[in-house]
């Protein structure tokens, strides 16, 4: 898989990528993304209508067709929902997010699928010293993977945002609650091939 992150030094983005809610302070260094989250950051749409946020520090390319991304995480937890995020946007009201997140006083993986509104669901507690997270795309299908050595992945969701068209997707620092994290995306690894036997762990 080719490291989109090669490379690049200081405020230089990946070419294609830009940000949606530019943090204040983020660079690259020794093919890694260092974001600093700002306060009261996140994406979500709460399913009672009661709370809306689209302010999470999304940097994206737009990407036809099928494709699989990948990335290792970490993030300093302070506060509750602390996270670092791969994240696929149709639009503003489609869009889901798979987070290495601070809840319950833990890591732990989150997935939320949003269609107008949000879904939210806690997986499994996984180490403080960081996970893999990914992201594969096969027609208007998606799926969610993480795993402790990048070599055997375990799904967390299987889901369509109904379009085949292109969708923005990447990596989201956020910090819903507190008053912000630092947050650690070493490297992030494009193929243009889909994991397509998405249960089995490969």
């Amino acid at each position: 898989m080719e490291n989109l992150f090669s490379a690049l030094k200081g405020k230089k983005l990946p070419a294609g990528f830009q940000w949606l809610n530019e943090p204040q302070e983020w660079t690259f260094t020794d093919e890694e993304l260092v974001v600093q989250a700002e306060a009261q950051t996140d994406y979500f749409k709460d399913p009672a209508g009661t709370a809306v946020k689209d302010s999470g520090h999304f940097l994206y390319q737009v990407q036809e067709g099928d494709f699989t991304l990948m990335t290792k995480v970490e993030v300093d937890m302070i506060d509750d929902y602390d996270a670092a995020v791969m994240m696929v946007m149709l639009d503003d009201d489609n869009w889901a997010k798979l987070c290495y997140e601070f809840t319950y006083k833990k890591p732990m993986i989150v997935s939320v699928v949003t269609r107008g509104l949000s879904d939210d669901c806690n997986s499994l507690v996984v180490p403080e010293s960081g996970i893999y997270l990914r992201v594969t795309r096969f027609d208007d299908c998606f799926a969610f993977h993480y795993s402790y050595d990048a070599k055997w992945w375990e799904m967390v969701r299987y889901f369509t945002l109904d379009t085949h068209g292109p969708v923005k997707v990447g990596v989201v620092a956020q910090s819903p609650t507190g008053d912000g994290c630092e947050v650690r995306f070493k490297g992030l690894h494009f193929s243009p091939t889909p994991i397509r036997d998405i249960r089995s762990g490969k």
